[in-house]
């Protein structure tokens, strides 16, 4: 039987429960959820604060074995602990933000690999910050992939400075991130503003549109210049992924935007970066209430065995002697 990490709901993956901190020790890689909502950016409540419940509630049907991947069963090298959900406040976005910096930083802190389910993508920059806080990685820079189809780099949202579209504009601030490191990759769509790429060439971060990644015609190429962008400098790079990088067709339960990644471009992506070393992932806006199948929490799984997949494949590659 699964554990269950509160009521019906299993653990992500057949995790074991750490909630109480007693498995964080033991395990080589910590999921845990941020149920937050803040300021939407367009229209009414999404539901993606849902999200952490209803990914988790579908990971109960996956196993870590992965065929297509040299039939790699990542639990068989990795052992994972979900640490449960971030205590929310819904009516204080600042002590959220907070809230959230302070648990991710204990992760940091334990020397584990992070995974945090979303939520909106405002949770992106309280998480990096507990990173650059932490006392591994003070002093040290990082690099950030971002996979999206939008900036979010905003100043504000109706002056919410920590609202889903303006994470980016935090991050540009943060000491312990250099942002010639930061690579907003899969842009594309009218709903970006035409001052986010300004945003973007001002602070000095660069841009791979969805353009830049069809016409390569080489995946495994583009992904290695991604990730040489990123880490070139930096101390350590981390990934973050809003699921509207992916084609509304492959994310029926995320923000409606065409012209995307399939799931096929996304997955090879992100096992790519995984093989040459991340630090830690999140995954953020899957709205359940708008998705009857769950596709979009169930991708999920997949998407996070992906990148623990590249994980023990740079793990190995790193223990192998040197001549």
């Amino acid at each position: 039987m699964t554990e269950k990490i509160y009521g019906n709901t299993p653990c992500f993956l057949g995790a074991v429960n750490a909630s109480d901190g007693s498995g964080i020790e033991e395990s080589d890689v910590i999921v845990y959820g941020v149920p937050w909502e803040g300021a939407v950016t367009w229209g009414d409540y999404t539901g993606c604060e849902l999200g952490p419940k209803v990914m988790r509630l579908s990971s109960a049907r996956y196993s870590g074995y992965l065929p297509e991947l040299n039939h790699i069963d990542v639990f068989e090298h990795l052992k994972m602990g979900d640490a449960g959900d971030v205590e929310v406040i819904p009516a204080d976005v600042v002590k959220t933000m907070e809230r959230i910096k302070e648990f991710s930083m204990r992760i940091w802190n334990s020397g584990k690999f992070s995974v945090a389910l979303g939520g909106d993508h405002g949770i992106t920059y309280p998480i990096v910050k507990g990173l650059t806080e932490s006392e591994e990685f003070k002093g040290k820079k990082l690099g950030i992939i971002h996979l999206d189809a939008h900036y979010d780099n905003m100043p504000t949202h109706n002056g919410d400075m920590y609202a889903r579209s303006t994470p980016f504009a935090r991050l540009y601030e943060l000491e312990g991130v250099r942002n010639e490191n930061i690579i907003h990759t899969g842009i594309h769509g009218p709903r970006n503003k035409p001052e986010s790429g300004k945003y973007a060439n001002e602070a000095g971060a660069q841009t791979i549109t969805i353009n830049d990644i069809r016409k390569s015609k080489d995946l495994l190429q583009i992904a290695d210049e991604i990730y040489h962008q990123a880490s070139d400098g930096a101390d350590a790079v981390y990934l973050t992924i809003c699921s509207d990088v992916l084609d509304y067709a492959f994310n029926p339960g995320g923000p409606v935007d065409g012209n995307g990644l399939n799931t096929f471009e996304l997955l090879t992506l992100i096992h790519e970066f995984s093989k040459k070393g991340v630090v830690g992932m999140d995954f953020v806006e899957v709205y359940p209430q708008q998705d009857t199948n769950d596709f979009s929490s169930h991708i999920a799984s997949t998407i996070v065995l992906y990148v623990l997949a590249g994980l023990v494949e740079n793990q190995q590659k790193n223990s192998e002697p040197t001549n």
